[in-house]
C-alpha cells in the first residue's frame, strides 16, 4: 500500500476551534488553520457530529477550516483522525471516507487539495433519504452558544 500524502485536513464539525475534539486532537499539532470551504458538498447533522455528502456539480458547500499539520506531528495526526473518524480503507462499514478534495480558502480564494472525511455511501445515501440538512453549511452556527 502506498503512503497517503502529506495533504492539510479540512475539518468542519467536532475538530473546529471552540469544538470538544480540536483540543485532543490539533492543539500543539498544526501550524497554521484557517477558515475555507468545500464546494460540490452539503451538511447534515449527525448524532452530535455533521456530515458531509459529496454533490454533484458546484451545489451546497461546507464552511470549515483547513489545518495544516506540523511535519513532524503528521503520522500520529493522520492516524488520530482516522481513528477518530472510524476510517480504515477499504472497510465497507466505515462511517467516513478520507478523500482528497480541493477546498478554498477564504483568506484569497485559492483552491488548496486537503484531506476531507465525507459520509462513505452507504451514510450518504441513508442521509439523502432521510437526514437533517444544516441549510447554511455550517455545523457551528447551529449549535448553541457557550
Amino acid at each position: 500500500m502506498t503512503p497517503s500524502p502529506r495533504l492539510p485536513f479540512f475539518v468542519y464539525g467536532t475538530l473546529r476551534p471552540g469544538e470538544p475534539n480540536h483540543a485532543p486532537f490539533l492543539r500543539g499539532r498544526t501550524l497554521t488553520e484557517e477558515p475555507a470551504r468545500l464546494v460540490g458538498a452539503v451538511l447534515y447533522d449527525g448524532p452530535g457530529y455533521p456530515y458531509a455528502v459529496e454533490e454533484r456539480g458546484d451545489s451546497g458547500t461546507v464552511h470549515g477550516e483547513l489545518v495544516t499539520a506540523r511535519p513532524e506531528e503528521y503520522p500520529a495526526l493522520l492516524a488520530a483522525l482516522d481513528r477518530l473518524e472510524e476510517f480504515a480503507p477499504g472497510d465497507p462499514r466505515n462511517l467516513y471516507d478520507r478523500v482528497a478534495r480541493d477546498v478554498v480558502r477564504e483568506s484569497d480564494g485559492t483552491a488548496v487539495r486537503a484531506w476531507v472525511y465525507v459520509a462513505a455511501p452507504s451514510v450518504a445515501a441513508r442521509l439523502r433519504a432521510h437526514g437533517k440538512l444544516i441549510e447554511s453549511g455550517d455545523w457551528m452556527a447551529t449549535r448553541p452558544p457557550g
